[in-house]
């Protein structure tokens, strides 16, 4: 059976750019190593990848009335993303990101036209019908949504991202409100397996607790005690890691809400994360869930599992 699962958050229209070197030098112009232009956005990415995936994804976002808005709406009713809860806005978000040879990059996204539009609750209550999952995105407008929608009774997903402290104000909605909490380690001030500790003492709701770990792969704590880490691998190469915090996130989810088995839904989600990576265009590249499997048969990933309340 297909999981009906609402995505809130922002989607922009965004270009990724390959750079020679950082930091970039000036120069007066300059001719790219490649150049991708992409749909993406948190909320965009996620959606498209549950989308590709199976899963019955409603999305809740703001377009503009411009020309971003116009292409970011025909990508997303090519992939059946476009219904009731995209509501208009004067402007789209938009973006850019710099990506150097070895696949890291520097984004600037342009989120100001959308964080201050006032999303209708309404709409996300009516999303939420019969829902298995909300994912709320942090994005500054689904900020207003999260107390309502953690009255519905439907398990909240949420990635902080680039997070440093449990106890920063901005933050702190989602993770009294989730059931599941991801987040890069890049600015943890603790090792991952004492983050999640802290995490779950301080957050009751919080049952699975996800970090990427970059080039290490990804860890995953249940509030039972497991603790697993898989190994990253890169079936291709690295390109391009915009977007793999996403990647990690949004396949993890689809195979937990369709197993409840979080070791094979982490191991799967880093082996996804790993090979689409490996393109210019991350954000547009998904395997599909036959793909994926004999992806993870040829390229599976070292897992160890253990407790993290030893």
């Amino acid at each position: 059976m297909r999981r009906r699962i609402v995505v809130a958050g922002v989607v922009s229209l965004y270009m990724s750019v390959g750079v020679t070197e950082f930091p970039v030098r000036y120069a007066s112009t300059s001719s790219p190593r490649w150049i991708a232009t992409v749909i993406s956005g948190a909320a965009g990415h996620i959606a498209r990848i549950l989308s590709t995936l199976g899963d019955d994804v409603r999305l809740c976002t703001v377009l503009g009335r411009d020309l971003p808005g116009l292409g970011i709406a025909a990508e997303l009713d090519r992939y059946g993303l476009l219904g009731p809860g995209v509501v208009e806005g004067a402007e789209s978000s938009a973006g850019v990101a710099l990506v150097g040879p070895d696949g890291s990059r520097m984004g600037f996204p342009h989120l100001t036209p959308v964080n201050t539009v006032p999303y209708p609750v309404n709409l996300l209550e009516a999303s939420a019908r019969d829902a298995d999952l909300l994912v709320l995105t942090n994005a500054k407008f689904v900020r207003d949504l999260v107390g309502p929608a953690s009255r519905l009774g439907v398990p909240i997903a949420v990635d902080i991202h680039l997070v440093s402290d449990l106890d920063g104000e901005y933050n702190r909605p989602w993770l009294e409100a989730a059931t599941i909490v991801f987040c890069s380690d890049e600015r943890l001030p603790d090792p991952p397996e004492v983050w999640v500790r802290r995490l779950f003492a301080r957050y009751p709701r919080c049952r699975l607790a996800g970090v990427g770990l970059g080039s290490r792969g990804a860890l995953l704590a249940t509030r039972e005690g497991t603790l697993v880490r898989v190994e990253a691998v890169a079936p291709r190469g690295v390109v391009n890691t915009t977007g793999a915090g996403d990647a990690l996130f949004a396949t993890f989810l689809h195979f937990w809400c369709e197993t409840g088995d979080p070791i094979r839904a982490l191991r799967l989600a880093v082996v996804h994360a790993g090979w689409k990576i490996g393109h210019p265009a991350s954000a547009t590249a998904s395997l599909t869930l036959d793909e994926l499997s004999a992806l993870d048969a040829s390229h599976t990933p070292h897992t160890v599992v253990g407790r993290w309340d030893a």
